[in-house]
């Protein structure tokens, strides 16, 4: 699953993928790898927004524009259990965190650290462009914090997500979530549960071959 944490749809594609799974009678065969994807790359890393002026400025529309265009998408999430914050919530640069996340997937804590970045920037509106709200968030995820100031201090796991990026690119993934099922097919967008439930049997039935 390719995505970003300052993706509404991606964290409603992460809840109906959940549901996806819990109704596929082959979950336990299946491991779902995140990949590291970015919206708005030239954001400055370092530096936040509130998110109607960055998606103003991005889509040429008012904040008013704006705030209407999300609404629906509040409204979606609300379906799913999540309580959105875009009017308190900040556009980032997530290449820090993507590095952050691969850290937190070496250490078995992928799960884990994935819900807990995007609940802090969607639901909690956090600010991770701050060094210590991402050790914060990645803490309560289970990491240590040493490790996670060592990442964001050096480069490490950079190549990693450049590599993400790429292979996003080359499949022609133009938007995320986007989800690849067993390297044979994929599915753009927040698809409804029924949906990747039919995806996850053809994916299984091919694997049987």
């Amino acid at each position: 699953m390719w995505f970003d944490v300052v993706c509404p749809w991606c964290y409603i594609g992460k809840r109906r993928l959940e549901r996806a799974l819990e109704r596929f009678g082959h979950a336990e065969g299946v491991r779902v790898l995140w990949r590291g994807f970015q919206l708005d790359p030239a954001f400055p890393q370092g530096r936040s927004q509130p998110v109607y002026d960055a998606l103003a400025r991005k889509m040429g529309a008012t904040r008013e524009q704006v705030r209407a265009m999300t609404e629906q998408v509040m409204r979606v999430a609300a379906q799913e259990g999540l309580e959105y914050d875009f009017a308190n919530g900040v556009m980032i640069n997530t290449f820090d965190v993507h590095r952050v996340l691969r850290l937190a997937g070496e250490r078995g804590l992928g799960g884990r650290a994935h819900e807990a970045f995007l609940r802090a920037q969607l639901v909690e509106a956090r600010d991770l462009s701050r060094a210590e709200a991402v050790v914060e968030v990645a803490v309560g995820a289970g990491l240590e914090a040493g490790q996670v100031r060592a990442v964001l201090e050096g480069d490490g796991y950079a190549q990693d997500v450049r590599e993400d990026m790429a292979t996003a690119q080359q499949l022609g993934v133009s938007g995320v979530p986007f989800f690849v099922l067993d390297r044979s097919f994929g599915l753009s967008g927040a698809q409804p549960v029924e949906v990747l439930v039919s995806a996850l049997e053809k994916a299984h039935q091919g694997a049987r071959g």
